[in-house]
């Protein structure tokens, strides 16, 4: 086995207690099914994680950057700006439909993390790391919102009308609860009318001052 730096080895472990946990369930899989899992020895693991709690917070955090790095990507300057949310969201829905077992990690890590004595702090900061991811989206948009607008400088505090943190949290909530719904039903259609109405809601916060 050759030498990696800790960051890379973590990130290994990490990407295979994805594999493990969602194969396997959250309680049933064991820091040595998860080194088996990567290949590497039980001492790598303890080497790299000094407790399960830190190791549940990589993954937490490793699966929000899996699909948010999709929708950085997508949230590129189009047409309209109302093009531009929607491409956004809907990249986010693609990665949903093609991980869904992935995504249903996600409410099991939550459960798991409010029922195990000591571990509610991690369900806290999943959830406040979905408003913060939002928050940066939306920092993102501005980019977006200026090439439409043909705007010298980011502006987007005077064209939205809602508070930035707000906005991030009800986004948060609605995605959130969205994909529960479509985890628990599998109903597609619904689904993209529901991100379409929304759409048409942030579109609808924008406000473009008068010349």
């Amino acid at each position: 086995m050759g030498r990696m730096p800790l960051a890379d080895r973590r990130r290994q472990l990490t990407e295979a207690a994805i594999r493990a946990m969602t194969r396997d369930g959250v309680a049933r899989t064991t820091t040595r099914s998860i080194a088996a899992e990567a290949g590497l020895s039980l001492s790598v693991f303890h080497y790299c994680f000094d407790s399960k709690q830190a190791l549940l917070e990589s993954v937490i955090e490793t699966i929000t950057e899996h699909c948010i790095r999709v929708v950085r990507e997508a949230l590129r300057p189009r047409a309209t700006l109302h093009e531009t949310i929607r491409a956004g969201f809907q990249a986010y829905w693609d990665h949903v439909v093609a991980h869904p077992g992935e995504h249903m990690l996600t409410y099991e890590l939550t459960q798991y993390a409010l029922r195990q004595p000591g571990f509610a702090h991690l369900a806290r900061r999943q959830h406040q790391l979905y408003s913060d991811t939002y928050g940066d989206l939306i920092d993102q948009l501005r980019t977006a919102m200026d090439f439409e607008l043909a705007a010298p400088t980011p502006v987007l505090a005077r064209y939205l009308a809602a508070p930035t943190p707000v906005l991030a949290r009800y986004l948060a909530a609605m995605t959130d609860g969205l994909t529960l719904r479509f985890l628990v039903l599998g109903d597609e259609e619904a689904a993209s009318e529901i991100l379409d109405m929304i759409t048409d809601h942030v579109t609808g916060l924008v406000r473009v001052p008068a010349p």
